[in-house]
């Protein structure tokens, strides 16, 4: 008889092989596991997270992919599993799998899914950044159940988010059921029979700490002659693409200039399950010398443990829980002669090493694959008869249209791409259109530095960093290094229309070439950036204009991130924050609280300025100029319906006189925006937010003409607001405000920050 019942589903998100990583190692094994009780009737329909442009040969199991740097495919993916009516929702989180600051895309997903969840939370840290705090505070949120691996991450929970033992289950890292065997038996599949196996698998990653293991080898060879040390593993893809095989290769080096390459063998493969067993059933000790401390789940310690090896450790979190009682041997970090030590001891005390074994062993027993589906069907079962959650899910995310975040647009760079060419970004659009009458511009140039290398930062797009590295080309060449100042226009022929550009324009590219220091990733990248930083910075001395003072306060911050114990830059951060505040004292009044007697453009970056040197400096009195004129600042320009009014650039504010309203700029709403959330960070006093969000709805059509000057076809910004319209052009000064903007606003997190529940570290996971 033909069954007909209806099939029982849990969506299953997490990457999933052939991807090569951790978490799609644990995905694939704990799905195999749960559909393999007979009892559960349940069908495991994964959602795998992917990386890369091209997809993966995905087996039939996964039935819905999701584009890593794609918030849409998040939302997507929501709807995917609300239509088939999942009965709960299994979500595998590691920071680094996941697109967004700190996997923030996530959070669309969760507050769009209406089932239950229940999440395993494959790092806790104990010191988070207030970005990585917020994502995770939103993921237990939306989690009904949180699953740890280790005692460990579960106090951490509680000392850290302050969590309760009610949402929290433990349910250890699984294993396979391997027998207790004697590791003789195995060594000829590898050509390895008569000697002594010392083994380490995992994706090879620096921070892996095998250079100590290698280290350890010249005097344990002596004793051993027969040791061989297996490091088995391919590169991590991620490692792979950044630096090639340079780590391997650096291990290889190492072992033949110790005189010990015959005594270690690379296997530079991602090897199925099958064959990972044989291999730790032909070890005789396994070694995880990693040196990643707060390390709270390692699939392949468990997998030894479960194997029955004796293992030698370093002192991470998760080894010395699995290892305590007398169930392995740990050796202090980045310490090879301890390895040797304790290595040694082992092969000399065979009696021992049985007893450590066996301790081991049945240890793990508990962490069987069997009995962990078990574990989490059992915690499935008591978030499903909650009737009350899928009912509170769904009525929360229908309210969330009243959230601070709810119009802001997501990311989009095709504009960025379309303004520049292989000499730089062109500075002006006619229409959508580049248009080379105009040329080039270092300031612009420096601006679309920052936002490639912010992009570049959240997405690992290839093509951002390309851009980068010619908008750094550029403002090097921009450089006169006889004057030591940056030359600003450029016509399309690629000539200099000036040997010197004005002090703003220098001001700029410091600010480009400080958050170049602070953002790049790549050496060769931030070695330029700081060179040309270091040559230019000191001419600001003789600046006279506030702006280019103001302007360079923000690069020497975002230097200062990097490098804070610069003296030679904070001296010369104290002497520009001085000037500025003592022009402020000079000119300012109660009813004109301003260093200048006419209010031109970039006003915002002149508070914006004081209010990081005065933090830097713990100068009180500059923080308060900085709050009162930014205070002034949005109040005269608020117009009778509460929206932004920006001050026009035909005729400005000057003291005295009336207020231009028009041509209305990008620029004016984005200095003003990033000021607005710097004093936020000041003060913590949420009215900044709400403010920041005012300036970021100018863009959007909450400004004089009821007209959105963001262009959502395109991805760029039109050139601002006139008596007669919207200009329609989009050139590089607009669509570089708008892009700082948004990266702006959502980097701030003002749902979480006003009391909402919206929302690189990157961890790089071993295989198992």
């Amino acid at each position: 008889m033909q069954n007909t019942e209806p099939e029982r589903r849990i969506a299953c998100v997490g990457t999933f092989p052939p991807r090569q990583c951790g978490i799609a190692t644990f995905t694939q094994d704990l799905c195999r596991a749960i559909e393999s009780r007979n009892d559960s009737g349940r069908h495991c329909h994964v959602l795998a997270i992917n990386d890369r442009a091209e997809r993966y040969d995905y087996p039939a199991s996964v039935r819905f992919e999701i584009r890593q740097q794609q918030p849409s495919d998040y939302r997507l993916a929501a709807d995917f599993v609300n239509i088939r009516n999942c009965e709960v929702l299994l979500l595998q989180h590691e920071y680094g799998i996941f697109g967004g600051d700190c996997g923030e895309h996530l959070l669309g997903f969760l507050r769009n899914v209406r089932m239950p969840v229940v999440t395993t939370l494959h790092t806790v840290l104990p010191d988070p950044s207030p970005q990585m705090r917020r994502v995770t505070e939103a993921i237990i949120e939306h989690s009904d159940r949180l699953v740890m691996m280790s005692e460990h991450s579960a106090a951490l929970l509680r000392d850290v988010y302050k969590l309760s033992n009610d949402k929290v289950r433990m349910i250890p890292h699984g294993i396979p059921d391997l027998p207790f065997v004697d590791s003789s038996f195995y060594k000829d599949h590898f050509g390895v029979e008569g000697r002594t196996v010392m083994l380490t698998f995992g994706l090879l990653s620096p921070g892996k700490g095998i250079e100590y293991a290698i280290g350890a080898l010249p005097k344990l060879i002596p004793q051993h002659p027969e040791l061989i040390y297996v490091i088995l593993g391919a590169t991590h893809p991620h490692v792979l693409q950044d630096r090639g095989e340079e780590y391997r290769h650096q291990l290889q080096h190492m072992a033949e200039d110790l005189g010990v390459l015959d005594h270690v063998m690379f296997i530079n493969r991602y090897v199925d399950l099958a064959e990972l067993c044989e291999f730790l059933m032909a070890a005789d000790i396994y070694v995880t010398p990693s040196l990643a401390e707060q390390q709270i789940a390692s699939g392949t310690l468990a997998y030894a443990l479960g194997a029955g090896k004796a293992v030698v450790a370093t002192p991470y979190v998760y080894a010395k829980e699995l290892l305590a009682e007398e169930r392995g041997r740990l050796v202090p970090f980045r310490n090879a002669d301890a390895i040797a030590r304790e290595v040694g001891w082992l092969l000399s005390n065979e009696q021992e090493q049985q007893a450590i074994r066996k301790r081991a062993y049945l240890y793990s027993r508990q962490a069987v694959w069997s009995e962990v589906a078990q574990r989490y069907l059992e915690v499935f079962d008591e978030v499903i008869h909650q009737p009350s959650v899928a009912t509170r899910r769904y009525h929360a995310y229908r309210a969330d249209a009243t959230s601070p975040l709810h119009a802001v647009p997501e990311v989009n760079v095709a504009a960025l791409h379309s303004m520049t060419d292989d000499v730089g970004m062109l500075q002006h659009a006619r229409f959508t259109i580049p248009d080379r009458n105009h040329g080039y511009c270092t300031d612009d140039n420096a601006r679309a530095l920052v936002v490639a290398l912010q992009s570049y930062e959240l997405t690992q797009d290839d093509a951002m960093l390309k851009l980068a590295r010619t908008y750094l080309s550029f403002v090097h060449h921009a450089f006169n290094p006889n004057a030591a100042r940056f030359r600003n226009f450029m016509s399309y022929d690629r000539s200099w229309k000036e040997e010197i550009g004005s002090e703003d324009s220098h001001a700029r590219a410091l600010w480009g070439l400080g958050s170049a220091v602070s953002l790049a990733r790549h050496d060769g990248f931030r070695a330029l950036a700081l060179d040309l930083f270091d040559r230019a910075v000191h001419v600001t001395a003789d600046f006279t204009s506030p702006r280019a003072w103001a302007f360079t306060l923000v690069g020497l911050h975002a230097y200062l991130r990097r490098y804070g114990g610069d003296s030679d830059v904070k001296r010369i951060r104290e002497s520009l924050g001085n000037r500025l505040y003592d022009q402020f004292l000079a000119n300012a009044q109660d009813d004109w609280p301003w260093p200048e007697d006419t209010l031109t453009y970039s006003c915002g970056k002149i508070p914006h300025a004081l209010l990081l040197a005065g933090q830097w400096m713990q100068h009180g009195g500059m923080i308060d100029i900085g709050l009162r004129s930014l205070d002034w600042l949005l109040k005269i320009q608020t117009s009778e319906g509460g929206h932004l009014s920006l001050i026009g650039n035909q005729g400005w504010f000057p003291r005295g006189g009336a207020k231009a309203p028009f041509d209305q700029q990008p620029i004016e709403a984005h200095a003003l925006l990033e000021a607005c959330l710097e004093a936020h960070s000041v003060t913590q006093d949420d009215r900044w937010f709400v403010e920041a969000r005012r300036c970021f709805d100018w863009y959007l059509g909450r400004n004089d003409l009821g007209i959105p000057i963001y262009n959502y076809e395109t991805g760029g910004c039109r050139d601002g607001l006139h008596e007669e319209g919207v200009n329609e052009n989009e050139g590089a000064e607009s669509t570089l405000a708008w892009l700082l903007s948004v990266r702006a606003i959502r980097a701030a997190k003002l749902v979480e920050q006003i009391g909402q529940s919206e929302t690189s570290a990157e961890f790089a996971t071993d295989q198992g």
